[in-house]
This record gives C-alpha cells, sequence and structure tokens, in this order.
C-alpha cells in the first residue's frame, strides 16, 4: 500500500515498536489504548528475553533475531540488560529435563554453558551456597530482562516527535468494514479515524479487536503476577531460574520474583480488580529469601497482576489477513523479546514490502478463520 494513515490499536511493547517503525518509514500513525502506555501486559511481565527451549524451529530463530535486535538497540537507552541467565534443577527429573534442553539448544547453536557451583557462585556471589547444587547449573549468557515501561516510553517518544498522535484512555468500539477493506476505526469517544489500515496490538484484547472486523482470533488468555520488592542488601545481575522461585532484577536495588504458584493464586473480581492470595506471596518472598538471604531485610513493594495473551497454538500472531488485507496482527506471549524485530517486519508488511518469509509461519490464517464482515 502507498504509505498513508495507519491506527495502531495497543500503546504495549508490541504497539509501540510497530508505531515507532512506521513513522520511520513516513507513515502518518495514530496509536490507540484502552489505557495507558505499557498499563496492560507490559507492566506486569516478567520482561526475560530468551529463546530458551522454545519450539519449533522458526519460533526460536524468531526469539533469537528479538535478542539481536534489542542489543542493537540497547545503545539508546538504559532498559535492556544482559548477564545472562542461570537455571538448575532440585531433583533427577528435572535435572534430565534440563540437560535435554540444553542439548538441543546447543545442537541450534545457541550459547549455554554448565557450571558448577563455584562457577555460579563467581557470577551470583550473594546466592546461598546451600542453595545451589554442586554441579549442573545451566548459564546461558546471551539472555537478560527489560524495562518494558522504559523502553515503550522511548519509543512512543521517539514516535510522537516524529509526528504519531497517541490517544489514551479511548478504547476501539467499532471498526467500518466495507468490500474487503477496513475503512474507519471508532472509538468510545465517538471520534472516527479514517484508516488506509489497522495493526491490532492489543494484547489480551487483541481477540476482541479483531472481532469487531469479523475475524476470529483463539486465545487462552492466562493471569499471572510479579512480586517487586524493597530495595535489598542483595548483588543480583542477571535472571535467575531457581526450582522455587525465578527472579531477576528490577532497578534500583530493586529485586522481581515470581512462582507458577502465584500466578495460580491470581483472582479477577467482576469490577476488574485483581489480586493475588497474601499467603502466596508470602510463599514466594520466602523462597527468595532461602536463595538471597539479604532479601530477609526486604519486604513487598508491589503485587501486580497482568492478563498474558496466548494464542491458542501458543505461537504469535503476525501479519496481514488474507481476506481482510488491510488489518494486521501482532500478538504473542512472548512479545517482550520479539517487540522490536517484529515490530520492524509488521511495520515492513503494512506499508507494502515482502516479509513474507519470517512471517509464513505465524500467519493467522492457520487457524482457519471465519471469513471478516462487512458489506
Amino acid at each position: 500500500m502507498a504509505v498513508g494513515r495507519v491506527v495502531v490499536v495497543g500503546a504495549g511493547v508490541y504497539g509501540a515498536a510497530v508505531v515507532a517503525e512506521l513513522v520511520r518509514r513516513g507513515a502518518q500513525v495514530t496509536v490507540v489504548d484502552a489505557g495507558a502506555p505499557a498499563g496492560g501486559t507490559s507492566a506486569a511481565s516478567f520482561a526475560w528475553t530468551n529463546s530458551c527451549g522454545k519450539q519449533p524451529r522458526a519460533y526460536h530463530d524468531l526469539n533469537v533475531a528479538g535478542m539481536e535486535a534489542h542489543r542493537r538497540f540497547a545503545a539508546e537507552g538504559d532498559w535492556h540488560h544482559g548477564g545472562g541467565n542461570l537455571e538448575w534443577a532440585d531433583d533427577a527429573a528435572r535435572q534430565e529435563a534440563l540437560t535435554g534442553k540444553v542439548a538441543a539448544v546447543q545442537e541450534r547453536g545457541y550459547e549455554v554453558r554448565w557450571l558448577d557451583r563455584a562457577g555460579a557462585l563467581a557470577l551470583e556471589p550473594d546466592l546461598d551456597p546451600a542453595a545451589l547444587p554442586a554441579d549442573g547449573i545451566a548459564h546461558f549468557p546471551r539472555e537478560g530482562w527489560l524495562d518494558p515501561v522504559a523502553l515503550v516510553g522511548h519509543l512512543l517518544a521517539r514516535a510522537t516527535a516524529g509526528g504519531a498522535e497517541l490517544v489514551r484512555h479511548d478504547a476501539v468500539t467499532g471498526l467500518d468494514v466495507h468490500h474487503g477493506s477496513v475503512r474507519a476505526v471508532r472509538l468510545a469517544s465517538g471520534r472516527r479515524i479514517a484508516v488506509d489500515a489497522v495493526v491490532d496490538c492489543a494484547g489480551p484484547a487483541a481477540g476482541r479487536v479483531a472481532e469487531l472486523a469479523g475475524l476470529t482470533l483463539p486465545l487462552r488468555n492466562t493471569l499471572g503476577a510479579l512480586v517487586r520488592t524493597s530495595p535489598v542488601g542483595a548483588a543480583v545481575g542477571r535472571v535467575v531460574h531457581a526450582p522455587g522461585v525465578h527472579l531477576r532484577p528490577d532497578g534500583g536495588g530493586r529485586l522481581v520474583l515470581r512462582t507458577r504458584d502465584v500466578d495460580g493464586a491470581t483472582h479477577v473480581a467482576d469490577d476488574g480488580r485483581m489480586w493475588v492470595d497474601d499467603a502466596a506471596v508470602d510463599a514466594v518472598m520466602e523462597a527468595g529469601r532461602a536463595l538471597y538471604p539479604a532479601l530477609r531485610a526486604a519486604s513487598v513493594q508491589e503485587v501486580r497482576v497482568g492478563e498474558r495473551p496466548i494464542p491458542g497454538d501458543k505461537l504469535p500472531v503476525l501479519g496481514r489477513v488474507v481476506e481482510l488485507p488491510n488489518f494486521h496482527f501482532a500478538v504473542s506471549h512472548s512479545a517482550t523479546t520479539l517487540c522490536l524485530h517484529v515490530g520492524d517486519l509488521v511495520a515492513a508488511e503494512v506499508l507494502g514490502e515482502d516479509r513474507g518469509d519470517a512471517l509464513a509461519p505465524f500467519r493467522f490464517e492457520r487457524f482457519a478463520a471465519s471469513p471478516p464482515g462487512g458489506a
């Protein structure tokens, strides 16, 4: 298509990355969010950048490209943090699974090395040695973590400086579809925006936006919770996946912790309010203190719950829709890792460039969706 008016729905990491790339290519862009930028899933993400055991190969390669994009872009700000990821197991079955994962990613050229206890403590000296096995600790040195809110802020600032319009707290309520094309986006405020293209980056709400175009996007969204601590006197330099807890730094001496149990203890009220059982929060803190004794002096500063968008087959949904070719998707669970690379691919395709080879495995059509509506 000729460069024209594009509406991007959602101002999280995907939306911000797509908008920034569209503006860089000369498009006129409006990004619309029902809330605040990075106020939803992005702000509640563990934000681990990786391709650790992701299947199939095309998805692994997409994530590796996403990691590389973050490393190239890191010079523009302080939201990207390396240091890698440490992972170990606490029983024979889990160790066998970890060994298999390491072997599989090594076959793909993904960097990983085995450490003993001394090697792990050289990287993380404030770990309690008693919490570590004697050996069999995997270190994935190219992995890291992001501050997604800072990244979104930078991308949107760059985009708005280039002419993009940012619309906050105004949900998309309708799409005008005629003769196989989206002609306009309607907002809760009553505003109608004429468009040449729409990009659905609405995260857990992406299915609802797709329905407005007559498309059925299968999502199996889940809830996840992060526990943020007060500043602690422990030097944590990387992502750590221990058997009882996953944690990473969060800037300012704070840590972010999560477990599957705390995810399972999340609740949503009828009014949309989300919370986590106190006992589950206490348990994740105790698991963290077992790893880093300095955490005993820390308190819980915040518990944040987010809804994670999970497409029906767990793989990303990316790019244009064949039967509605000016409607595009950027929806997945691994958005933190993928956002910069996918933002480039999707923006290029919106503006008529051929990105078929990269996006082919992630097309919407694999779900055999119903034809779009409209007359």
